[in-house]
């Protein structure tokens, strides 16, 4: 994936983490997904619950009252954005509306102070954990597999792709346009423009919800940021020949440079400034989304998250090799929106999960890395009920829907509180693959809930976000860095 050269530069970088490590523990804790996962919800959730001294009985550390305070330090790295987590926490907390999405990477420092667990070390001054959390848009995790790829294998896939019966009239505009497109003819900007925009456009009707399909690259096609307009992202696939040479200044040769350049400028310095340096990984996915849209998407989700797993540096290292040579150690792969479901089939949403990443977490075990699989919601929204309907009693979730929603001919007006029967997930993932199994678009009900009011405990106190096993992946994450 990386070359000599990348390959010595991460070296020294991590030398100078890991030698600064020595006299400030520190841990980069990378928190990634596709589009709408949940990334700002989960990290404005996990500061909140431990800045406020949340309510996270699975979290030993703090269940045992040995977590002594936390607060936010500096920002890391100047060149790189600082996670707004103050404003993320008011939109959700004051204004009951969830936090953007995220657009560029950022980073948060969090510094926890706590007692050990040992009697022994407990004598001695207390011990401090400072947390890098890095946070970056779920679509430039697409990228990753493109670093290996030369610009007629990443057309050939991207074709492939665009062609499948789910996605044809999505890309039928730019599948037109490639058609008049001549390879050897010299390079045209304006046509480079042209497909580049219809590419981009059919990728982003992808992602709609009604389609909710994963496998996009490149992602900053998605979300270009600053880069927009810019060389590195005029380009298109093109159906050009594996070895065969096109004469400069080809429209062919002319895409082909910029491919090549698009990795040079945009993929590798993310993989080697940032997601070479991370520690632990959580990797968060909205399942649900692409259950409601039908059979391909949860197929197309589970080729994505392969890609994106695959991409992970997972083992363990010596102390000593640790400081040439920096591993993800652990990695936890979360089910968001769990509160979209009555607990009855959270485990049956964990089976899901594992049912679609099995083959990449194997390899990541394999490596060495821990890894779980864990259905979440790191805000809880809902609440849980049964109601009772034509003498049979349902498990039905509460919330208010977010303005807009809809479920069958009734629209919310994001103000009413309602109870929702999401519907049974099947007991056996694979149905989920079928059409003729149950799989068929449309067949679950969910919807999108406003942020909860938060409760007053007897004295009148504001209680932290509710949640759903955020306790859970906090133990797993941190938990034995915090003894």
């Amino acid at each position: 994936m990386t070359s000599l050269a990348d390959e010595a530069r991460l070296v020294l970088d991590n030398f100078a983490d890991r030698t600064t490590s020595i006299f400030q523990p520190t841990l980069r804790l990378g928190v990634t997904g596709l589009s709408r996962a949940g990334k700002t919800v989960f990290i404005t959730a996990l500061v909140h619950n431990l800045l406020a001294g949340g309510r996270l009985p699975l979290f030993k550390a703090q269940a045992n009252g040995r977590i002594l305070g936390a607060d936010l330090g500096e920002q890391p790295d100047d060149a790189v954005p600082r996670f707004q987590y103050e404003d993320h926490i008011r939109r959700i907390v004051e204004e009951r509306v969830w936090p953007e999405s995220t657009r560029a990477i950022s980073e948060l420092r969090l510094t926890i102070a706590f007692e050990s667990a040992s009697a022994f070390r407990r004598m001695m001054p207390g011990g401090r954990l400072t947390i890098d959390i890095v946070d970056y848009p779920g679509e430039w995790l697409l990228d990753l597999p493109l670093i290996d790829k030369d610009f007629a294998t990443f057309s050939a896939e991207a074709l492939e792709r665009a062609r499948l019966p789910s996605r044809q009239r999505e890309a039928g505009p730019f599948l037109a346009k490639l058609e008049t497109v001549d390879l050897e003819a010299p390079a045209d900007e304006v046509t480079a423009r042209d497909l580049s925009v219809l590419f981009a456009d059919y990728l982003k009707a992808c992602r709609a919800d009604a389609a909710a399909l994963s496998t996009l690259p490149p992602g900053r096609f998605l979300m270009p940021g600053d880069l927009d307009g810019s060389p590195a992202l005029t380009f298109a696939p093109l159906p050009v020949e594996k070895g065969k040479s096109y004469p400069k200044g080809s429209m062919a040769a002319h895409l082909a440079r910029r491919y090549e350049a698009y990795k040079t400028v945009v993929v590798k310095p993310f993989f080697r400034n940032h997601f070479a340096r991370l520690d632990r990984q959580i990797l968060l996915v909205d399942v649900l989304q692409a259950i409601n849209a039908g059979p391909e998407a949860v197929a197309d989700l589970e080729t994505a998250l392969t890609d994106i797993l695959a991409c992970f540096r997972p083992g363990r290292s010596t102390w000593l090799g640790s400081f040439l040579t920096r591993r993800i150690d652990r990695i936890l792969v979360c089910a968001t929106k769990a509160d979209h479901l009555h607990r009855e089939s959270h485990r049956r949403l964990e089976a899901i999960v594992r049912r679609i990443v099995d083959d990449a977490v194997a390899r990541a075990k394999f490596s060495g890395a821990r890894t779980d699989v864990l259905a979440m919601a790191a805000v809880r929204a809902t609440r849980e009920a049964t109601v009772s309907d034509g003498g049979e009693d349902l498990p039905v979730i509460v919330g208010t829907p977010a303005s807009g929603e809809t479920i069958g001919e009734r629209m919310f007006d994001g103000r009413s509180e309602t109870a929702v029967f999401p519907g049974d997930l099947p007991e056996d993932p694979r149905r989920l693959f079928d059409p003729a199994g149950g799989g068929e678009p449309g067949s679950l009900r969910f919807v999108r809930f406003r942020p909860p009011v938060l409760q007053q405990s007897a004295e009148g106190l504001t209680l932290s976000l509710p949640h759903i096993r955020l306790d859970r992946a906090l133990e797993f994450l941190l938990g034995d860095r915090l003894q």
